[in-house]
């Protein structure tokens, strides 16, 4: 279970900049992930809402969950889960919660400074950089007048291979992401509804732990 939800934490700071993305007309694969790069750095906050899908590799499951996402840089960001069953995951920059009301726990972690984090976690922070810190290529997309922009890492990350953004290159909006475990599995997010820069204060982002509930916390 622990495995699995740092999985989809690892998604949600991998997805988080790419989201802030504004206007290009490009698709050269390296200017394409400097405009978004550039983008997301103007991006104060924004909302909206996503769905997220994990496709498992050995079991061959399928699971779909989906909310409503608030981020602010650097790195506030909280995701409230709907449906199937209701859980958040909340950052205030410093510290992440993870709270699953069915199983009366949460999991507290604390986000890693810059000289120990990973480069999704830079990017979290708004401060990674895409020439840098990945190998970007063109990828296949079965969506007409979209742009698939494969972001293999540098350094070996032992969470994830590599992650696919299949963007709008006039507008530079993210249709989809995909990512892909070391485990062979595959976690997709997709979002609509999306606003940005509407002032959102930092009262958004605090967690008050519940009464009567677990909490566990992880070393990293």
């Amino acid at each position: 279970m622990l495995e699995t939800v740092r999985s989809a934490l690892l998604l949600l700071i991998v997805v988080t900049p790419a989201l802030l993305a504004g206007q290009a007309n490009t698709t050269s694969p390296e200017a394409l992930a400097r405009a978004l790069q550039d983008r997301y750095r103007s991006v104060r906050d924004f909302s909206g809402e996503f769905t997220q899908t994990y496709r498992g590799a050995a079991l061959r499951t399928r699971t779909v969950e989906s909310g409503t996402v608030t981020i602010k840089q650097p790195g506030k960001m909280r995701w409230i889960y709907t449906k199937p069953e209701r859980k958040e995951v909340v950052s205030n920059g410093s510290k992440s919660y993870l709270y699953i009301p069915a199983d009366k726990q949460v999991i507290e972690s604390k986000v890693p400074t810059d000289d120990r984090a990973s480069t999704p976690a830079l990017f979290l922070a708004g401060k990674g950089d895409v020439a840098r810190d990945f190998t970007v290529s063109l990828s296949a997309t079965t969506t007409p007048g979209t742009v698939a922009l494969k972001l293999t890492p540098r350094r070996n990350e032992p969470d994830y291979e590599y992650f696919v953004l299949v963007v709008d290159p006039n507008t530079l909006r993210i249709t989809s992401l995909t990512t892909r475990d070391r485990q062979g599995g595959e976690w997709s997010l997709t979002f609509s509804k999306l606003k940005e820069n509407q002032g959102i204060s930092d009262k958004e982002f605090e967690f008050r732990i519940p009464r009567g509930v677990d909490v566990v916390t992880t070393d990293d």
